[in-house]
């Protein structure tokens, strides 16, 4: 006669989060330029990344398979191809919580110092925008009552070392009802962002150390922007570009100061 053992009732076991073993993923250069590399959302195939990251192809792939183990990436087929994307947002968040803390890198030539001035003067963090750019606009729509519920700011607590932000702890930002309504003219309506996501959450900007914002509502005026052609993808990965149309369009609908690239220099 089989006998049977209800487990359903067994006691849940906690586990605390293995960060080292996380944090050896991101110890090696070539993987961080492969993350850096996926870091505007897109699919990128492998022999890409290895140009990016600066490897071989078969290096690349070891790269990648630890990634995917690591469940940092995902893979997709089309065909004979195999794309490499960015497992979530929360990676590309860890990414900016690491670039806060880091040391710079040296400039070692006119490119170094040119791209790390564009990354922070505009960029996409996975998929919404960052940079001085982003930093201006939550300002800008904190400024116009599109969102309430903090300042844009990060802030030490009384011991004078930073505490991490986030929603909730130091800031809790929503959309006003004006808000939900000046996005609804604009083409985006709050109410039917995709719920994968919280519709607004936000990221401690590593270059301007200010909040950008992020979550769903960031995307989708991100993606907004693109179709108006406000801005667009340059060369460089992650780098964004602001057109004459958007930086009109930002300080007449938005009320993004038209210096705002000179913002805290």
């Amino acid at each position: 006669m089989a006998t049977y053992i209800d487990t359903s009732a067994a006691p849940r076991v906690e586990r605390e989060a293995d960060v080292a073993r996380a944090a050896a993923v991101f110890g090696d250069a070539s993987r961080v330029r492969v993350l850096l590399a996926l870091g505007d959302g897109r699919e990128l195939p492998a022999s890409v990344l290895a140009a990016e990251a600066g490897v071989s192809p078969s290096t690349v792939s070891a790269h990648l398979a630890r990634l995917l183990q690591a469940g940092l990436v995902v893979a997709r087929t089309h065909g004979r191809h195999c794309y490499y994307r960015l497992s979530g947002p929360e990676v590309s968040d860890v990414l900016e919580a690491l670039a806060r803390v880091a040391p710079d890198k040296p400039v070692r030539s006119l490119r170094d110092g040119t791209r790390a001035q564009q990354l922070r003067r505009c960029r996409t963090c996975y998929d919404h925008l960052a940079g001085r750019l982003g930093v201006a606009l939550m300002d800008a729509l904190l400024g116009r009552g599109v969102l309430a519920g903090g300042d844009g700011r990060y802030r030490s607590d009384d011991t004078g070392l930073d505490r991490p932000s986030a929603p909730g702890r130091d800031a809790a930002y929503r959309v006003t009802e004006y808000g939900a309504r000046f996005l609804a003219d604009f083409g985006i309506d709050p109410a039917g962002l995709p719920r994968r996501r919280p519709a607004v959450r936000y990221c401690v900007d590593w270059s301007e150390q200010r909040h950008h914002l992020s979550g769903a509502l960031g995307a989708a005026l991100t993606d907004r922007f693109f179709a108006l052609g406000w801005i667009r993808r340059a060369e460089t990965r992650r780098v964004v570009r602001v057109t004459d149309a958007g930086r009109a369009g930002l300080a007449g609908t938005f009320g993004v100061p038209e210096d705002w690239d000179n913002a805290g220099r």
